[in-house]
């Protein structure tokens, strides 16, 4: 009977310093659980992200793009890595970079054609897209003026490919992983309204641009503003917000001012009309716009002018830039 008590005595001993160990253990753990979070996100993902840098010219060529015979099928927690390098954009940019998605072949061409005609702006750059004829799909021709977003996803076709299929087979998932980002993004602190941006907090996370008529692309790196930020580090630096285009209303045909989120249905709007594209109908859905499709493009009209390596690298750092180029 003594014996037994002993026993009880150190097994009681055994099980509180247990205890405490791993409660010691879990606090000294948060840290390095943090930054274990992106390496396990990346080890899930069958495609790597964007690496924050612009990439060589010319671009790389656009690996051979296979449709899945089924629809994808993506957890959670891969759909958040897929779509943290653009959760932060504003709606209006998101609807316009998600539906291009769905079109990752045309992508590579239109990043091209971006780069080299990007000392048009407005007016010119509408009246150049039409004496070309080009081909692309609307939403690809939409992104024509941020060659900065087509570099993204032209340097990195595996996770284009893949942010696609997710919204052709997985919209509803893939909106609620974007909500998913930018609520942690609010919850640190990263994420907040500021001059260029409007933050609309809520059950759903909206991020509009505080001009319409500008729409700001802004620069962060998911490893950063994804994590509890460490002490002393200034939040309010994490996402830069000083690149931007100006979209008038010669932009309206490509769904510009009129494309926005409906998220408690989980409905994109793109040219005021809901976006039927899905990965059942791919191959015959045409979205409604007002400006004519063409199989194949024209000659060239405008000299091509690829930018400087100074102005691509302040576009992907987020920073705006002089034109060093003229017609």
């Amino acid at each position: 009977m003594h014996t037994d008590t002993n026993k009880n005595r150190k097994r009681t001993r055994w099980g509180a310093g247990l205890r405490a160990g791993l409660h010691r253990s879990a606090r000294v753990a948060v840290l390095p659980a943090i930054f274990s979070l992106w390496i396990t996100l990346s080890a899930l993902a069958q495609a790597p992200l964007p690496t924050p840098q612009p990439p060589p010219l010319p671009y790389p060529a656009a690996p051979p793009y296979t449709v899945p015979p089924t629809p994808p099928v993506y957890p959670p927690m891969e759909l958040d890595r897929m779509v943290s390098p653009i959760a932060l954009y504003p709606d209006p940019l998101l609807t316009q970079v998600l539906a291009a998605a769905t079109f990752p072949s045309e992508i590579p061409d239109a990043a091209r054609w971006a780069d080299e005609h990007h000392y048009l702006t407005g007016a010119a750059l509408t009246a150049a897209i039409a004496a070309d004829q080009l081909p692309w799909d609307p939403s690809v021709q939409a992104l024509l003026p941020f060659p900065s977003i087509l570099d993204l996803m032209a340097s990195a076709m595996p996770w284009t490919q893949e942010l696609g299929n997710a919204f052709l087979a997985q919209r509803a998932d893939v909106m609620d992983a974007v909500q998913r980002m930018r609520r942690m993004a609010v919850s640190y602190g990263y994420l907040r309204t500021n001059p260029q941006v409007i933050v609309r907090g809520g059950p759903y996370i909206e991020i509009l641009p505080a001009n319409p008529a500008f729409i700001v692309v802004p620069y962060y790196d998911p490893r950063v503003v994804f994590v509890a930020p460490r002490p002393g580090f200034a939040v309010a630096t994490a996402i830069s917000f000083g690149f931007g285009v100006s979209i008038g209303a010669m932009w309206g045909p490509w769904g510009w001012g009129t494309s926005r989120f409906e998220w408690p249905t989980h409905t994109l709007i793109i040219a005021n009309a809901p976006w039927g594209r899905t990965f059942a109908n791919r191959g015959v859905y045409v979205h409604p716009y007002t400006i004519p499709r063409y199989e194949r493009r024209a000659p060239e009209q405008h000299r091509p002018i690829p930018r400087s390596e100074g102005e691509r690298r302040s576009h992907w750092t987020g920073r705006d830039t002089r034109e060093e180029h003229r017609r």
